[in-house]
């Protein structure tokens, strides 16, 4: 069956009240889920381009039962512990006691004027801007009121050269390994792998690549150290002297913990992030593939010791269609395997749903899309997610060029679509839909009345499922194919906690 939601590293993980107790005792009650109270996130440097114009959007969705104060910063990783501490730059987070600073408010730090983003009070999003190549990687964090669900989406337009076009992330809660099928070391491609270090220690990761035959040997990979509150960005070909169209990056942090994401350019085709594909498992759905997508390719890798074989089927919009040519692919163990689907929509939302022929093997995928004709061409990237689970967020969307595709692998399921008030104005608006099993709809998005700016949307399961979601943003010049794709993973507003008791009776020892 297709898996859940569950805890992360950023909200103090999940789990459930223990199974045992004395003999005759009523079972323990479920957990219950919570908001978290605490939550960080990772926000890699954005361009190297002087061309590039980034944009940042936090936004909290409000969330029933959370803390009424609360407080967030999102400063600039640069200046490492200093600028944790406040030292290299203004605070960026809410007012005293817990007001909000004001929003869309954007302050720059003392020593070299970067950016740093104001996050706003829960329901609200908020958004800052920067130019160039001096963005810096940021790193935030929330607490109280503005915890649940905070989300903050960086989205970058390059207008020429390499890696040009839309590029777009989530920025990332941090962790201790992370997966990265569909980077590339091929002629043409330039990719770096961005780590950013959320604490006041230095963390120690080794970086792997696996291509088409197995492991490309490195050592340059090997005890890389990321300094405290700072950002490392590594050249993949500067790892390995191999050139190779689909390689598998793994990122494994031997201390502390990270952030990471990849960052692909291509010459002809524009670029975008690769963001970490969902944990090794048997079964996988990459949701959320452009209708009028012209080009896919399918990159997967399996961590273990034994091959994959996979079924391969399009949850269309009509239900499960097999790719001709293409209805099994088989993964060798420890080498990374490309297939190219090509026009695999033809014209209809879609997206692919990966099962194990026989017994299960965990398999880690992403898909490279590309978009348009000729010298018009962008790529984007969709990795393999998880469920929406509670519920999920995209943090910045227009009133033109935004699609949300849902996608029901299994059960028939029922979804509720919220976007938020505008970041300069608007109501918000509400829509529920029903999803059939088997299919992917593109739903129509509800927009806030009287919109001003940019908003956020929030997507909730609320019956059958589970459910799967992304988000596309196209570029605002209809006359070129930039677009970028965010897979929406339930957004770790909420955390199982189970229910505390207190049982001497198994304390009590018999008489003597």
């Amino acid at each position: 069956m297709w898996g859940g939601a569950g805890g992360g590293p950023a909200d103090g993980g999940g789990g459930g009240a223990p199974a045992g107790g004395p003999p005759g005792a009523p079972p323990p009650e479920p957990a219950a889920r919570l908001p978290v109270e605490r939550t960080s996130l990772l926000c890699p440097a954005p361009s190297a381009s002087d061309l590039a114009e980034t944009t940042y959007t936090s936004f909290t969705p409000v969330t029933e039962g959370a803390e009424k104060k609360g407080s967030a910063t999102l400063t600039a990783a640069a200046d490492g512990a200093a600028a944790e501490a406040g030292k290299g730059g203004e605070d960026a987070g809410s007012g005293k006691d817990g007001e909000d600073a004001k929003d869309g408010e954007e302050g720059k730090d003392g020593k070299g004027g970067k950016p740093v983003l104001r996050p706003g009070a829960p329901g609200t999003p908020v958004t800052g801007t920067a130019s160039g190549a001096d963005a810096p990687a940021l790193t935030g964090t929330a607490e109280g009121s503005h915890a649940p669900g905070w989300t903050v989406q960086q989205t970058t337009e390059v207008a020429a050269g390499t890696g040009r076009g839309l590029l777009g992330l989530n920025c990332t809660a941090p962790d201790t390994e992370f997966w990265f099928p569909g980077a590339s070391t091929a002629s043409g491609r330039t990719d770096y792998v961005h780590l950013t270090n959320p604490d006041d220690s230095a963390a120690v990761v080794d970086i792997e690549l696996y291509g088409k035959d197995g492991v490309l040997k490195s050592t340059v990979g090997e005890g890389v150290t990321v300094p405290p509150g700072g950002g490392e960005s590594l050249l993949l070909s500067t790892l390995t002297d191999v050139e190779q169209t689909d390689v598998t990056v793994h990122v494994n942090v031997r201390s502390g913990r990270l952030g990471a994401a990849v960052q692909a350019l291509d010459d002809k085709t524009g670029g975008d992030w690769l963001t970490a594909a969902a944990d090794p498992a048997g079964e996988l759905v990459v949701p959320g593939i452009p209708a009028d997508a012209t080009a896919v390719r399918l990159m997967l890798f399996t961590p273990g010791g034994s091959d994959a074989d996979l079924k391969v089927r399009l949850a269309s919009p009509s239900g499960a269609i097999t790719p001709a040519g293409h209805e099994t692919v088989h993964v060798k163990a420890g080498m990374t395997t490309g297939v190219d689907l090509g026009e695999v929509t033809r014209g209809e939302a879609g997206s692919l749903v990966l099962t194990p022929t026989s017994g299960s093997v965990p398999v880690v995928a992403a898909v490279r899309v590309v978009r348009g004709e000729g010298g018009e061409q962008e790529s984007a990237f969709i990795p393999a997610s998880d469920p929406v689970g509670a519920r999920a967020t995209a943090a910045e969307n227009r009133a033109k060029g935004t699609t949300l595709s849902v996608t029901a692998p299994d059960r028939t399921a029922k979804v509720e679509v919220t976007a938020s008030a505008g970041t300069e104005g608007g109501t918000t608006a509400t829509k529920t839909f029903t999803i059939e099993g088997g299919t992917t709809q593109n739903v129509e998005v509800p927009v806030p009345a009287g919109l001003k700016g940019t908003y956020a949307l929030t997507v909730e399961t609320v019956s059958g499922g589970p459910v799967y979601a992304a988000r596309t943003l196209t570029g605002e010049d209809e006359d070129v194919a930039s677009f970028t794709v965010q897979p929406l993973p339930d957004d770790r507003g909420t955390v199982s906690v189970p229910k505390a008791e207190q049982n001497l009776s198994v304390l009590q020892q018999p008489p003597a």
